[in-house]
């Protein structure tokens, strides 16, 4: 077969098959190998090389992990990754309701329109319980908290002149108590709230017809202060975070898509969401927040997540409307209610963690 290139660690059997046993390094020279001695070689190393092939995918890889499936014939690897599933129905179905707590399997959802505005429903991860109504039942009403510690904000009642309202509702648990008024009357406003003994109130429609605002309101859990209006007025904003830390995210009119950080004094531009919306559901904090649906030129199920800098787009909603509200954290969120045609009772949860993923 001619001469070959010294130092190589591959030998030649004296068959004239190549040893697969042994690795190549080096250059073999295109003249210096007989076509018969690839053609006779018989055995070569592993496929997946340093990847372990396992016949059935690992019961708790770590993020990272590849491995070849070998029943499948799929490379496979675990990381992190998002969606959403399917959980129980409200008992009412609404739209412009308001919305608290701290996961997936701990909420309260209350107000919103059709049958019963003051309506409010517990849900345990399964199923919505209904408990105590709001005192003053309304629409277009915003909240934020936990489900044993929320607070409700304006909201709209038909009827007599004003419709938008200041209401102020408590919620320990139990039961819903009246507090303090706003400042300024409105509905559809952001709110951002740890817990009902300290809150933050922006934007939202103060008058009929719609209008727009960029007041902002801090509460302290017995009255409310006048602080610095957003830069962008907007109607149907949403918000996350607390009342020295939060996020205005969208809004109606010229504020879709754009998303303000407030650091307890003044707000700031920040980067826009991918899609421009209002009327969304909301999850999170300041710097690890999540956006869906919502109405963009239509109905959208988008979501997206926030990193404290920008926003990357994630797993769709299975039901797409808007005028929907949530709860929770980038890792345990909860979306219910809304509407494209109609109300709808649909809750959905979001999960975020570990997931096998095939390759291509």
């Amino acid at each position: 077969m001619g001469a070959r290139t010294r130092g190589l660690a591959n030998n030649v059997l004296s068959s004239g098959k190549l040893d697969a046993t042994d690795a190549i390094s080096g250059t073999i020279a295109a003249g210096n190998i007989a076509n018969a001695s690839l053609d006779n070689a018989t055995t070569y190393g592993s496929i997946t090389g340093g990847v372990p092939a396992v016949a059935s995918d690992p019961p708790s890889p770590a993020e990272g992990d590849i491995w070849y499936n070998t029943t499948t014939g799929v490379l496979r690897f675990a990381a992190q990754a998002g969606s959403w599933s399917t959980g129980g129905d409200l008992n009412t179905a609404r739209a412009h309701l308001a919305g608290m707590g701290a996961s997936n399997t701990a909420a309260l959802a209350a107000g919103g329109n059709g049958v019963g505005p003051g309506l409010t429903e517990s849900y345990d991860g399964s199923a919505w319980t209904e408990v105590n109504d709001l005192n003053n039942g309304r629409t277009f009403v915003t909240g934020d908290g936990t489900q044993t510690s929320g607070i409700i904000t304006g909201g709209f009642q038909p009827g007599p002149l004003p419709n938008q309202k200041a209401f102020v509702e408590t919620w320990n648990g139990t039961s819903w108590t009246e507090v303090g008024d706003l400042n300024n009357q409105r509905n559809s406003a952001g709110v951002a709230a740890a817990d009902s003994t300290a809150a933050l109130v922006f934007g939202g429609n103060p008058s009929s017809p719609p209008t727009t605002s960029g007041f902002t309101e801090s509460w302290n859990g017995s009255s409310w202060t006048e602080v610095n209006d957003l830069n962008t007025a907007g109607n149907a904003v949403t918000g996350l975070g607390i009342n020295t830390a939060a996020l205005s995210v969208s809004g109606s009119d010229s504020r879709l898509g754009i998303t303000e950080s407030w650091n307890g004094t003044s707000w700031t531009e920040v980067n826009d969401q991918n899609t421009g919306r209002q009327s969304a559901a909301t999850a999170g904090t300041q710097t690890a927040g999540l956006v869906a649906g919502g109405y963009s030129t239509t109905s959208v199920g988008l979501t997206e997540t926030w990193d404290g800098s920008a926003w990357t787009e994630v797993g769709d909603l299975s039901t797409v409307r808007y005028a929907l509200n949530g709860d929770g954290t980038t890792t345990s969120a909860l979306a219910f209610g809304g509407q494209t045609t109609a109300s709808l009772a649909a809750t959905e949860e979001w999960s975020f963690g570990v997931t096998n993923l095939t390759v291509g």
